[in-house]
């Protein structure tokens, strides 16, 4: 079906993009066949660095006219295989396409191009007294992965995902052709919204070239509250609390003691607190120092009045940096708590965020596994690894697979779906059509065969 790639090929990338972008064989490092989780693996056959929207254009319109693969790498921070070359070709690599192109003040919207790191794009927006409000755990993600997955992070309580932030998108398309889907406008109503289908869509329909963002007024005031409860029951259950309490927290995040315990060893720094079993994680932001105290306040004494063991207010430099650099360092604190995991990011209504937990706690005592968790309470999305440990191969996939269909089943039984911001990528399509069912599945490579009816950009992905 694919071409292989040809020592002519070879010869024309490097007149596209210079010869010392252009990898192949043992040039080209391992760690380009796998994203950060692993498990999934492949090599392409080569590599190339691109920096413009002109270049991409150019490796399109030769893969596409040779039919050859081609997969979209930015920093591979990925957790579901999206970025792996799984059918060889091209792997095209946007980390060096890295620029912040214009700030918009009187649009408030800043246009980037994909490589730009999400750490970067919110320092800059930050000293520029704007929010960039998407917030995923992993900050060395680049803005083009982030819109690929529509990643929304802690503060998708308040403010939303990514899809809410992008005005527009510059693409290019499977043959090469360059395009701009949306505007730099507030509202649009015109016909079919063609950037929607891009976000989200993990780069099977197009290659995200340049994207403008919306930004928001920085928020002169922001407090966290740390929220000790005895178990993981009553401390998931004041969630919904907090919510119907009419206070809009800007994150409500839940971790166990174990998982802050993992974060503690990996960091060797000490959290405030882990003598309690579960806590929540709040902030608040406000543009008055009264507005956000206000809403602390509220929420502390709602959280004490429903069995809170206490509440910290995370105010001091040295508490913070110990608070969040712990929080943020929870994936890779579990992953180095075992020799192996793999994650089921679900989401579900937040009234049922209770019930999921529980129910991977019955799952970790069935079949004698750790399942460790976290996540974002307050939108429902939930982070569930499900540990290898000392389990040898055969125990490991027959454990790690009957643990995802029952928490995917779950998941569905209490009206969540198969993934809250982490995709599909290649790892999940079996779950995602198992969920989905005939008609939508359809549906979505109708879609992917209008973009791209040679099948040629990241095959074998999400729907197919």
């Amino acid at each position: 079906m694919y071409s292989k790639i040809s020592a002519e090929d070879i010869s024309a990338l490097k007149k596209i993009v210079g010869e010392s972008e252009v990898l192949v064989g043992d040039a080209i490092n391992a760690d380009y066949a796998h994203d950060e989780l692993g498990g999934i693996e492949r090599m392409p056959d080569v590599l190339v660095r691109v920096r413009s929207t002109e270049q991409v254009s150019e490796i399109m319109k030769l893969a596409y006219a040779r039919t050859i693969p081609v997969t979209v790498r930015g920093s591979g921070t990925g957790l579901v295989g999206a970025a792996v070359p799984i059918e060889g070709g091209i792997l095209l690599e946007t980390t060096k396409m890295n620029q912040i192109l214009e700030l918009d003040r009187s649009n408030l919207t800043v246009t980037v191009q994909p490589g730009v790191l999400l750490m970067e794009l919110a320092a800059f927006a930050e000293e520029n007294d704007f929010l960039y409000p998407p917030d995923p755990g992993e900050k060395s993600a680049t803005i083009g992965g982030n819109i690929s997955t529509n990643a929304g992070g802690m503060r998708a309580v308040k403010y939303g995902v990514t899809r809410d932030y992008v005005r527009s998108l510059k693409v290019v398309l499977p043959n090469g052709e360059i395009e701009t889907f949306g505007a730099a406008v507030a509202k649009n109503s015109s016909g079919y919204s063609l950037k929607d289908l891009i976000i989200g869509s993990e780069g099977t329909l197009a290659i995200i070239t340049e994207a403008t963002l919306k930004l928001l007024p920085l928020p002169k005031f922001s407090l966290s509250l740390l929220v000790p409860f005895p178990d993981m029951k009553s401390a998931i259950e004041s969630v919904p609390k907090i919510i119907c309490s009419k206070v809009i927290p800007t994150a409500i995040e839940y971790m166990s003691r174990d998982t802050i315990l993992f974060s503690e060893s990996y960091l060797g720094k000490r959290f405030p607190d882990t003598k309690s079993d579960a806590y929540i994680l709040l902030t608040f932001d406000g543009s008055t120092e009264a507005e956000v105290n206000a809403d602390l306040e509220t929420v502390a004494e709602l959280c004490l009045s429903i069995g809170a063991i206490d509440a910290y207010i995370v105010d001091t430099d040295e508490r913070k940096k110990a608070v969040w650099s712990a929080r943020g360092a929870f994936l890779e604190a579990i992953k180095a708590s075992t020799t192996e995991m793999d994650e089921c990011d679900v989401v579900v209504p937040v009234k049922n965020v209770d019930a999921f937990i529980k129910y991977t706690h019955e799952l970790a005592r069935e079949f004698d596994v750790r399942i460790p968790s976290f996540g974002h309470a307050g939108d429902g999305n939930l982070h569930v690894y499900v540990c290898r440990d000392y389990l040898d191969e055969a125990a490991w996939k027959k454990t790690l697979s009957a643990c995802f269909d029952r928490m995917y089943a779950k998941a569905e039984e209490l009206g969540g779906l198969v993934s809250g911001e982490h995709g599909i990528g290649y790892a999940k399509r079996d779950f995602l059509k198992k969920q989905y069912g005939e008609t939508p599945i359809a549906l979505m490579q109708g879609i992917k065969r209008v973009f791209d009816e040679k099948n040629i950009l990241n095959p074998g992905k999400v729907c197919f």
